[in-house]
């Protein structure tokens, strides 16, 4: 016996990818300067050893950061921050945009729809507006911004784009997520803002997302296979609202990052995955692919211990925070991007791409290749 739930098919066995959007094309794009944790540390003005450790010990080798060095302060302006937030965010949501239109085979005109995500910057008109002339896309592009999802915001942006291509098929949806974290940097004596400061940077991701009505298996100019986009899952504790993300303090953003949080990762974490993946008569030994958004070291560890993951299963989260850090929203796309590169994932392969953010919120997104 099976039942069905909007276009996919539930049974004994698992899922089916009957009709489910495909996505054609995952890329990334960083700020071209690359700075070590040691350099990072000298560049936002400490001088404590005990904050030197704390960068040094955050399993991270290298960021990338939309910044001059030879120019920046970390007193700057809120003004300047602005400037240099919607100077990076629009070059880099442009690059990785780009490089995910190539990566699918398609051109700007050819996109029926944008989606932009972000937190760590406003603008009016939004980025995805900003967009269409940046790309060249179509005047009659659909276009959508969400805010203020923080790390987990590539979740809700896969949902969106989605649920547009399930409403409208054969619609090519483009969706960007884009961070300038370091616009964001708050400096005092709180050891939320130290770790802050010492893990999150900046950079931009993109996907390309179609449904094209009668099957999933659609092809991009690579010979990538794409894989299907088969369900989501959200878990909320509201009771833990003031745990994650920005309060405003003279004029700027400073991270809100509490302690609790590397406790409470786990137990909400596997709340989602259960409801996630229980339903639909799969267990977490049917995932080959964890797509764990690397909120920090400890972080991961925790989610490590509590799902009882092997090392193996975040070597891909791993590597993305040691080279790049936390880059909040992209991360989690940074870190599929390297599972389609060098993960070798096979046809029928499921993975769970899995992210912590403001909420206090964990949001899963069940794929199959």
């Amino acid at each position: 016996m099976s039942i069905t739930e909007g276009a996919l098919t539930l049974s004994p066995e698992g899922l089916t990818h009957a009709v489910a959007p495909a996505l054609l094309s995952c890329a990334t794009a960083v700020p071209p300067r690359r700075f070590s944790q040691e350099e990072a540390f000298h560049l936002c003005g400490y001088s404590s050893s005990r904050i030197r450790q704390i960068f040094l010990n955050s399993d991270i080798d290298s960021r990338h950061f939309w910044l001059d060095p030879a120019t920046f302060t970390p007193q700057e302006s809120p003004d300047q921050r602005h400037a240099r937030y919607l100077e990076g965010a629009r070059s880099l949501a442009a690059l990785a945009a780009r490089r995910a239109l190539d990566q699918a085979g398609l051109a700007a005109e050819d996109v029926d729809c944008i989606l932009v995500a972000s937190c760590t910057g406003y603008l009016c008109p939004d980025l995805s507006t900003l967009l269409v002339s940046e790309l060249g896309l179509r005047c009659d592009v659909q276009r959508g911004a969400l805010l203020g999802h923080g790390c987990a915001g590539a979740l809700p942006l896969l949902q969106r784009a989605s649920d547009h291509a399930r409403a409208n098929p054969g619609s090519r949806v483009l969706a960007v997520a884009v961070e300038i974290c370091s616009a964001c940097y708050f400096f005092d004596s709180s050891m939320e803002t130290i770790i802050g400061n010492a893990i999150c940077a900046d950079g931009a991701a993109a996907f390309v997302l179609f449904l094209n009505g009668h099957s999933a298996a659609a092809s991009n100019s690579n010979g990538i296979a794409p894989l299907s986009v088969l369900a989501f899952q959200s878990v909320l504790d509201p009771t833990h609202l003031d745990k994650v993300g920005f309060e405003h303090r003279d004029g700027t953003l400073r991270i809100v990052l509490a302690s609790e949080i590397r406790n409470l990762a786990g137990p909400i974490i596997s709340r989602c995955l259960d409801s996630l993946l229980l339903p639909r008569g799969l267990r977490r030994e049917d995932i080959r692919f964890w797509v764990l958004h690397p909120g920090g070291r400890k972080v991961l560890d925790a989610a490590s211990e509590f799902l009882r993951l092997a090392e193996n299963d975040l070597r891909f989260s791993r590597r993305v925070l040691r080279e790049f850090g936390n880059m909040s929203s992209p991360t989690a796309l940074f870190v599929l991007d390297q599972v389609r590169a060098s993960g070798e994932p096979q046809p029928g392969d499921y993975g769970v791409l899995l992210a912590l953010g403001p909420g206090f919120a964990a949001e899963a997104a069940l794929l199959r290749w």
